[in-house]
């Protein structure tokens, strides 16, 4: 079992140099030689040990390999368990070159020592052996779990990261979906125009803006002459398809900044601002009966039907948009009568 980084000797001081042969990073010494063929050796090839020499660098070298020795054993001993603990990421590197500068040691142990008379001990190398052993399998365990739990951690990336592009996708579908609610809502669905709930609600605006803002606004009220009959003889599917071409014809005619709506059956309004001179809504309103009574074809039908308009402006035809819709309905009325095409409101 390896313990963590905490546990670990910081460094382990050879008893000649008082060096660290042996640090956090696991690097050989600087004294110490590389494995026979792939350094400077000495001659007989035993970079652990060597032969004593002038300088005296065999018996340095000697103090430094049981030195090296001595923090290996502590950094891979550890209370025994049943069940052995991972390696802390931070110590792999720390372990790898433990275990690599203890077997290059073991290589240097297995040539016949020069200028010393003392066998290698056999149980030595060993248990030398088996404790790298164990710190590769522990290392290869640690390694393994590491990549298991990295690739869990990465499922688990995936997951939410498809979730979160599942809750995006349906989020946008609400908002789709409650824009879709509110357009219904406002719109005649057959024509598409804004319905009696809409026009209301812009009437209201209009006439609840503060003095400096308000302008002069009238309102027309049509009614299609005859279309019952023709939705009773054609179908109401001519009948349909006839309100549809007439809202098209309306809203060619009318500016951008005016409002078309079907209030409901063969009833159309329109809301006008900025006018309220007779003449002027005299001209808009036949340029809106020539719109819509000019002949039609539908399928195999030409059909020709002509509206009545009513006219009512604010405020002397009324202040609210109750008081506006009743009077120009009341002027449709009285131009249906008469046969007029439009007609004003007249005075109570």
């Amino acid at each position: 079992m390896i313990r963590s980084r905490d546990a670990h000797p910081a460094q382990v001081q050879s008893p000649a140099q008082g060096k660290s042969d042996f640090t956090t990073q696991g690097s050989p010494a600087p004294d110490t030689a590389e494995a026979p063929g792939r350094g400077t050796g000495n001659a007989s090839g035993d970079w652990a040990t060597g032969a004593a020499g002038p300088d005296g660098h065999g018996v340095r070298n000697m103090h430094q390999a049981d030195a090296v020795d001595s923090g290996f054993a502590a950094l891979l001993r550890a209370p025994s368990s049943s069940t052995a603990s991972d390696v802390d990421v931070s110590d792999w590197d720390t372990l790898f070159h433990a275990v690599l500068h203890r077997l290059r040691s073991l290589v240097g142990e297995c040539t016949p020592l020069v200028g010393s008379g003392a066998p290698v001990s056999a149980s030595k190398q060993r248990q030398a052996i088996a404790e790298s052993v164990e710190a590769l399998e522990q290392l290869h365990q640690s390694m393994a779990n590491e990549l298991g739990r990295r690739q869990s951690l990465e499922l688990e990336v995936f997951d939410a990261r498809t979730e979160l592009a599942q809750a995006r996708a349906e989020l946008v579908g609400t908002r789709d979906g409650e824009r879709r609610a509110r357009y219904l809502a406002l719109h005649d669905s057959l024509t598409s125009l804004p319905n009696r709930i809409f026009f209301v609600s812009q009437l209201d605006h209009a006439l609840n803006l503060s003095a400096p803002q308000r302008r002069p606004l009238a309102i027309m009220y049509l009614d299609l002459d005859g279309f019952k009959h023709i939705n009773d003889t054609h179908g109401h599917a001519a009948g349909d398809e006839l309100l549809r071409v007439v809202a098209a014809r309306l809203s060619r005619v009318v500016r951008t900044e005016d409002m078309i709506s079907r209030l409901g059956g063969d009833e159309f309004a329109c809301l006008l601002g900025g006018l309220n001179d007779t003449e002027q809504l005299r001209q808009l309103a036949g340029k809106l009966f020539e719109a819509v009574a000019s002949p039609c074809k539908i399928g195999s039908l030409r059909l020709v039907v002509r509206p009545s308009i009513g006219i009512a402006v604010w405020p002397q035809d009324g202040v609210t948009s109750d008081a506006l819709l009743r009077s120009a309905d009341a002027a449709m009325y009285l131009a249906k009568r008469h046969a007029t095409r439009h007609a004003f409101c007249e005075p109570a």
